[in-house]
């Protein structure tokens, strides 16, 4: 029971910047923008939000480090790609190069740092529950966040009167213009939060799921995220679904390291990027009725003067 519980709020822990980054891109993609800097916005936003918790010895003001720094991140992006229509893919991979030099030079002071990592809710009576107890009722902040904020996203995009102007943005851009919604703004704002919440998933790692910064610690997490947003057909629900199957898949290789399976080590590493390659293929295979994806997904626009 003990193992199963361990293993749990491992994958828990390793699905939340997923599932943060990965909501935050699907409000982005929805629009209409494709921004594949996710994984240089996560990384600065790990070096900026270890630099804060460290210097302030406050978590939540290194969370709005990471924060402020994804959403930074994100301007430049939108500068190039909606302000002057440059072209979406160029300049998120660009973004991603910048991003990955950038949080090496501001994170260079801090290498070797600790940091108390991000408290644990505790509810007596209730955390102690076996099994189920510390899963329910003993994470860290950021786990119920992700959660929240997928519910959050989810009532937006199919509840709410500006969720619906955002999805038609995405559909037809030219179709939105001629009714008089401002596209360009809609999506500048559309790409901070996801700016915000990629900063927010990479200021994660170094606040709550290892107390210290590396350089290039994300990892990768960042195309999985991208990835996850395609599994998801852009829906919050199977987001969800896939950021913890995903989240699963990294755990349990490194869990079948521990046990000594037979299989190289350097094959269990790239096992959850395997899956993600898996996973887009057979999906792509069986969609039958065309694409899910936004009409206008990373077309350029640039509105009648």
């Amino acid at each position: 029971m003990e193992l199963v519980e361990a293993i749990i709020l491992a994958v828990l822990a390793a699905s939340t910047p997923l599932l943060i980054a990965a909501t935050g891109e699907l409000v982005t993609e929805r629009s209409g923008v494709l921004n594949l800097g996710v994984e240089g916005m996560m990384i600065v936003g790990a070096a900026c939000g270890f630099a804060g918790a460290w210097l302030t010895g406050s978590i939540l003001i290194g969370a709005l480090f990471g924060i402020v720094a994804g959403t930074l991140m994100s301007l430049i992006f939108a500068l190039m790609a909606l302000g002057l229509a440059v072209n979406q893919v160029a300049t998120g991979l660009a973004l991603t190069i910048l991003g990955i030099g950038l949080s090496g030079l501001i994170g260079a002071g801090f290498v070797g740092e600790r940091i108390t990592p991000a408290a644990h809710l505790y509810i007596p009576g209730l955390t102690d529950i076996p099994l189920i107890g510390r899963v329910l009722f003993g994470e860290d902040a950021f786990v119920y966040f992700s959660l929240a904020l997928i519910v959050g996203v989810w009532w937006f995009l199919y509840r709410a009167r500006p969720g619906l102007i955002l999805r038609a943005c995405g559909d037809s851009h030219v179709s939105a213009h001629a009714l008089g919604y401002p596209v360009l703004r809609i999506r500048t704002f559309a790409v901070m939060f996801g700016g915000a919440c990629a900063g927010l998933a990479g200021a994660y790692l170094p606040l709550a799921y290892t107390p210290f910064f590396i350089p290039g610690m994300t990892a990768g997490r960042g195309w999985i995220a991208l990835a996850l947003v395609v599994f998801s057909s852009w829906r919050p629900g199977r987001l969800v679904v896939g950021a913890y199957l995903f989240g699963a898949v990294t755990i349990l290789q490194l869990h079948a390291q521990g046990w000594g399976v037979g299989i190289p080590s350097q094959f269990m590493s790239a096992l959850p990027y395997l899956a993600t390659v898996i996973v887009l293929v057979l999906l792509s295979r069986a969609r039958t009725g065309g694409s899910t994806a936004p009409a206008a997904l990373g077309t350029v626009f640039v509105p009648d003067r």
